[in-house]
């Protein structure tokens, strides 16, 4: 039995719990005043639209450079992944490692889990849902600290072999990886993870149902 079963719904704004009668259509939280909801609503459709654009912007965010150095003898650009050979290849490794970790696989693996996430519960998946909360939870405590990924691509410029005279600007790569870090960050806020647990509560009524009537 869930709490939404119950009659009991939580505020997405303030996150008191309110008791609301069966058939009631306004629903409101006695704190805030916010409209209440059994689940966030639209949260698969936005979920996805914020993934999906998370993807796009993931290749330009690593193909593109994120940085443009000049002096007055030359000019180099830089991608993340030039940054971490260089860095590789200077002796760097750890920071090398770093930099992969923060700026290439946190990305990807979050927009991996979430995706995973999303389409289990479209499929009304009953497997593991504590082990998919646990992944959640995981996304949710990594985006919190997503912008530590912006942090890291300054690591680079300030890394980089700066000649007399030289110049940094931000490149375009940089802006799309930013965009993706905050399109991560909001998609996991709009994906609503109480769904993963909505087919295990309505199998459990299901035989429920079936032996009562038995």
């Amino acid at each position: 039995m869930t709490a939404a079963q119950l009659g009991f719904y939580g505020c997405l704004i303030c996150h008191y719990v309110t008791e609301c009668a069966p058939g009631t259509t306004d629903m409101r939280c006695r704190r805030c005043g916010a409209l209440l909801h059994r689940r966030k609503p639209n949260s698969i459709g936005r979920t996805w639209a914020l993934l999906l654009t998370g993807y796009l912007l993931y290749i330009p965010a690593n193909v593109l450079p994120v940085m443009h150095t000049g002096s007055l003898f030359s000019t180099q650009s830089d991608t993340i992944m030039s940054g971490i050979v260089y860095l590789w290849t200077s002796g760097s490794w750890y920071l090398a490692a770093v930099v992969f970790i923060a700026s290439i696989f946190v990305p990807a693996a979050k927009l991996a889990v979430l995706t995973f996430l999303v389409i289990s519960v479209q499929r009304r998946s009953t497997w593991g849902p504590l082990d998919r909360t646990k992944m959640y939870r995981v996304v949710e405590f990594i985006g919190r600290w997503s912008m530590l990924d912006i942090f890291v691509v300054t690591i680079l410029v300030a890394l980089v072999r700066l000649q007399s005279l030289a110049t940094i600007s931000v490149g375009l790569g940089a802006v799309a990886f930013g965009a993706v870090v905050v399109l991560t960050m909001v998609a996991a806020g709009q994906f609503d993870p109480r769904l993963i647990w909505d087919p295990q509560a309505d199998a459990h009524s299901f035989r429920d149902n079936t032996h009562g009537h038995s």
